[in-house]
């Protein structure tokens, strides 16, 4: 079965009441139909409302969502993505710039925090535009709906195409033999990736060779989506060609050609599974004003909508390629994983989804770590474990209140919550494994008997990094868990996204023509910033531009790899 948009009862990590009311308006000329999914979670004298409007008919340009409360309810302004007001027991939302126009089939999530005393019923009655909730449905409009042909999961069933520029540098190394058959991510980090780079071919020779690769076969064809304006704007190593207001020039210049191209019938049998623009939309949660980790160039791009415009736009015009499966990043865990930035990240991702033409269904699913370093399973402790008699999550430097400690489990919360949001409930999961092994002689083989709560997570912890904030170059890491699909629960396969061998960031500023910079993360000798708590970078020394080789890290990566070669 296709992965489909569909009307869900929402699911939410806590409790919640839900409410699902279907809206309907009929401008001229135009049969627009609603569904609404209002859910609450409730603490006790305030709750926060989510309420997510779908649009089952044709589509409309602005709109103005109406109820009241039967109760004494009153929204605490300014609520999200929607300009909220109240006059008694009605409320009014209507739209904002970015999500104004809802397509067929598309979605738009809002939400408020409010008070109240007493009971805290929910609105029984909703209007959208003027019109009052008929439950009526226009059906189905024209034009073909999702490919009944598509995989559910494009990795099942299917083998993963092996890159020859990678596998001919992991050849060349010793040892490198072998890991060089494992499939990595072709990444198109610039204009001139599209067509060839020295010592890498173009985006129509790699289709050839996975063409040839399939020989009839399913095959899965990966490939990086990186280019947005103003990209990476927390890091400097892997800045961008393009500048922060250069939004044409990506619509235009980069994803068109790379669409035309991927909708060749020469390349209609492939599973395409695009990975879409690491680092990007969490930065504009965790890495802005009033955040202490804010920077310059991440309230730029939140400023101008450039990445929610750049990000829609990939969706809806890869998304619309029958064999294309986008996978949006979603961070890791110890970027994402505190409650101040998981829920926020997946509604910015539903604004993504909704920008630029795109709808929910243009995503596939999310990638967790890719380019990062966070561990697969932390298997000796959970954020919860106590020691101390205290869970490790609210008294240890390590784990920091997160409510997560590894990928695994981040990942599978993260669907969960994408699903309660504007996603499908089938929305798959990625997880990159190709550099969070962490073996070798530190990995621990058995948790901590000790009742100090930092020396227990210390001594129990996979993950040997200073600080889960440290993502350059990281010494002491190793190969992860081998590609395969289907490896748990709401995963549709672990990957090998960062291509292992090819490096986070120079270490020393390196002159360049590729538009990268020199982030200090990325020295060893660095002593940190608040993203990463003021701890040492971790970083390995001697380190070329991002994306070149890196003989070292490779062989550190294979002496280090979980399960080991």
């Amino acid at each position: 079965m296709p992965r489909r948009l569909t009307a869900m009862a929402t699911a939410l990590v806590v409790a919640t009441t839900t409410l699902s009311m279907a809206l309907t308006t009929t401008p001229a000329s135009a049969a627009v139909a609603c569904r609404v999914d209002y859910s609450v979670t409730d603490w006790g004298g305030g709750f926060t409302a989510r309420v997510r409007i779908e649009n089952l008919g044709d589509a409309v340009s602005g709109w103005s969502l109406g109820f009241a409360f039967p109760g004494n309810q009153r929204v605490t302004l300014p609520g999200w993505s929607a300009n909220w007001s109240q006059s008694g027991a009605n409320v009014t939302a209507t739209n904002l710039a970015w999500n104004g126009s809802l397509g067929t089939g598309a979605t738009t999530e809002i939400g408020f925090n409010a008070t109240y005393s007493g009971s805290n019923t929910a609105p029984t009655s909703f209007s959208l535009n003027g019109t009052a909730c008929t439950g009526e449905d226009p059906g189905p409009g024209p034009g073909p709906g999702p490919d009944p042909n598509k995989a559910n999961n494009p990795y099942e069933g299917a083998r993963v195409y092996v890159n020859p520029d990678w596998q001919a540098r992991a050849n060349a190394e010793p040892g490198g033999s072998r890991i060089a058959n494992q499939p990595t991510g072709v990444w198109m980090d610039r204009r001139a990736a599209i067509t060839g780079t020295p010592g890498a071919r173009g985006l129509v020779a790699h289709l050839d060779e996975a063409v040839r690769q399939a020989a009839g076969n399913p095959l899965v064809f990966q490939v990086v989506i990186y280019n947005l304006p103003g990209r990476d704007c927390a890091a400097l190593a892997s800045n961008g060609e393009l500048e922060a207001d250069d939004i044409d020039t990506y619509k235009t210049g980069y994803i068109d050609p790379i669409a035309e191209i991927l909708a060749r019938p020469a390349y209609a049998n492939l599973r395409i599974v695009t990975v879409i623009e690491i680092d990007s939309l969490p930065n504009l949660i965790t890495n802005v004003a009033p955040r202490e980790t804010q920077t310059e160039n991440c309230n730029t791009m939140k400023a101008n909508g450039n990445y929610v415009k750049g990000v829609g736009y990939a969706l809806n015009k890869l998304g619309d390629i029958p064999n294309v499966y986008n996978y949006v990043d979603a961070g890791h865990h110890g970027w994402i994983g505190w409650d101040d930035n998981f829920n926020p990240t997946v509604q910015i991702m539903c604004q993504a989804a909704n920008a630029e033409g795109a709808t929910p269904s243009d995503v596939w699913g999310f990638i967790a770590n890719t380019a990062n370093y966070s561990a697969l399973r932390e298997e000796f402790f959970t954020a919860n474990t106590v020691v101390g008699g205290r869970p490790v999550r609210e008294h240890t430097d390590w784990v920091d209140w997160n409510r997560y400690v590894d990928e695994l489990t981040f990942a599978q919360a993260f669907r969960t919550q994408a699903d309660s949001q504007c996603f499908d409930a089938n929305i798959g999961m990625l997880i990159d494994t190709s550099r969070n092994g962490w073996g070798g002689a530190d990995r621990p083989t058995s948790a901590s008997t000790s009742t100090d709560a930092n020396t227990f997570v210390n001594e129990s912890r996979i993950d040997r990094r200073f600080n889960t904030g440290n993502w350059c170059n990281q010494s002491g890491a190793g190969l992860g868990e081998r590609p395969r699909a289907n490896p748990a629960t709401g995963v549709d396969a672990f990957v090998w996204i960062k291509p292992p061998g090819e490096s986070d960031g120079a270490s020393e500023e390196i002159p360049n023509d590729e538009g990268k910079g020199f982030d200090r993360m990325c020295d060893p000798t660095y002593e940190g910033n608040p993203r990463n708590n003021d701890n040492m970078s971790g970083a390995l020394g001697d380190a070329p531009l991002s994306g070149h080789w890196f003989s070292a890290q490779f062989q550190e990566l294979m002496a280090n790899a979980y399960p080991a070669l």
